[in-house]
Formats: C-alpha cells, structure tokens, sequence
C-alpha cells in the first residue's frame, strides 16, 4: 500500500479530500487516509486483541452488548440510506464482544468494531444507560474519528511529504500503531476533546434513533464521573469533557435528541 493511493497528490486535490463532514454533527474533520485500508488494519488489531483477552459470551449481558450495539448500528445504516449516504459505510463490518475486565471502558475501531468490559455494565445499570456507552463509541467509528486521529500524525511528523507520496509503508503503519496499540492496549487508545464531545452528541441521537431514551445520558456520565473519584481516572473518562461541561452540553441537544427518540416510538 503506497501512502500517495491514501492522499492527494496536489494541495487542491488535498483539501478536497481532507475535508469530511458529519451528516449528523455538522462538523467537518480532516481525514486523509483511505477508510478501506483503515478497517482492515483495525480488525486485525480487534482480532488480535480479543485472541489476548477473555470474551464472554452466551449470557444474558454478552447478548444484551450484541442487541444494543445491533440496534444502534441499525439506526445509523437509516438514517444513512435515508440521506442518500450509505455508500460512508461500505467499510464497515459490525462486531460487538464483551470482555471480561474490571476496567470501566468501552470502545470501537474503525470499520465497526466494538468491545464493552463487563467492569462498566454496573455503571450502565441498563439498557438505556449501555446505549449511551455503546452510541458514543459507535459515534467515534461512524464520525471517522480514527483516520482524522491518523491524518493529525501524519500531518505532523511528516508534513510536506504527504503532498509528494513519498512516505513509506513502514511509516503508515508505525502511525496506526500509535493510534491503535497492538492487543490489549488498545484499551488506552485516546481521542482528543473535540472528537469526545463529538462522540457525545452524535451518540445522544443514534441511541435516540434505535429508541433509547436519551433522558438517561445524564444519569450515567454522573455515575460514571462518581465512580471515578478517590481512584484514577478510568481511561473511558480521561481525554473527555469535565462533568459540568458534558451534563451541559447534553442538556442542549435533548431536544433534538429527544425528537429522534419520540420518531422512534419512544414515549416522553
């Protein structure tokens, strides 16, 4: 895979690549790299990573991660047929594992890889409050958060030549990797704020979409944010918004979020 098949070759070609932007958000990123080549790095990485750790599957919470994420998942493919972009999601390829470890973490890779640890589903409580955790990591996979990561890198170690084509495989794999450790550390992956309010908003409306109550986002980041304190900060936490902040933010997209939610079926 040659870098000048992921990038433009002209600035003109560049910033018409470069330049992506949320169907749902309206924020526009910058994501260089090719979508296709990212998901299938990333699920060699989540096979590699679920080969290291215990999966959980047949009981009750593994079934519920998968019905959760399915009907998230569900959500976004509607909303993008309805809006004339299917084609964004070509390269994706859903999985949905639960993991056993008392980390209270969950996230998801490009292409559609989802892992939950079972040390957060206490935090969840249930089903509405797994939504909230699994609609913001599908949000980071669907936003395109992993290549706008990616491009941010690669921008800045290897600035020109990214225009010129001239970097080397080795390169763009060394990049991925420091976005997307091998095996079990890919759990300390980290998005920056941006990409983490992002997440939040974006993942309020598709849980809203499959018919989660968006009401319960609240509830469960003030779970979460207690559940921190007197310990270190889990990594789900560590790059996102202060709690004032993400409560706030939240309480302004409830309204839209809750007419997505009521378009669902959903009573308010």
């Amino acid at each position: 895979m040659k870098i000048k098949h992921l990038l433009g070759t002209s600035a003109i070609a560049l910033s018409v690549m470069a330049c992506t932007t949320n169907p749902i958000t309206g924020r526009s990123s910058l994501q260089l790299a090719n979508n296709s080549e990212i998901a299938t790095m990333a699920a060699q990485e989540y096979k590699t990573t679920l080969s290291k750790s215990k999966v959980i599957t047949g009981t009750a919470d593994a079934r519920r991660v998968v019905n959760v994420g399915s009907r998230i998942k569900a959500a976004a493919e509607r909303y993008y047929q309805n809006i004339g972009r299917s084609a964004d999601l070509a390269n994706y390829n859903w999985e949905f594992n639960l993991i056993q470890s008392n980390e209270l973490n969950a996230w998801c890779m490009p292409g559609g890889k989802v892992a939950v640890y079972t040390g957060i589903l206490p935090i969840t409580k249930n089903d509405n409050g797994l939504a909230v955790v699994m609609g913001h990591e599908v949000s980071h996979a669907l936003a395109g958060h992993g290549n706008e990561r990616i491009s941010q890198a690669m921008v800045a170690q290897y600035g020109g030549a990214i225009l010129g084509g001239t970097i080397s495989n080795a390169q763009w794999a060394s990049v991925f990797q420091q976005v997307y450790p091998i095996g079990s550390q890919v759990a300390l992956l980290k998005y920056g704020r941006n990409q983490e309010s992002e997440a939040d908003e974006m993942g309020l409306y598709l849980m809203s979409m499959a018919g989660y109550d968006p009401r319960e986002a609240t509830a469960f980041w003030g779970r979460m944010e207690a559940a921190s304190k007197g310990s270190r900060q889990p990594e789900f936490l560590s790059t996102h918004p202060n709690p004032e902040t993400r409560i706030s933010d939240i309480q302004k997209d409830l309204p839209k979020a809750l007419e997505y939610y009521k378009a669902a079926g959903g009573k308010i």
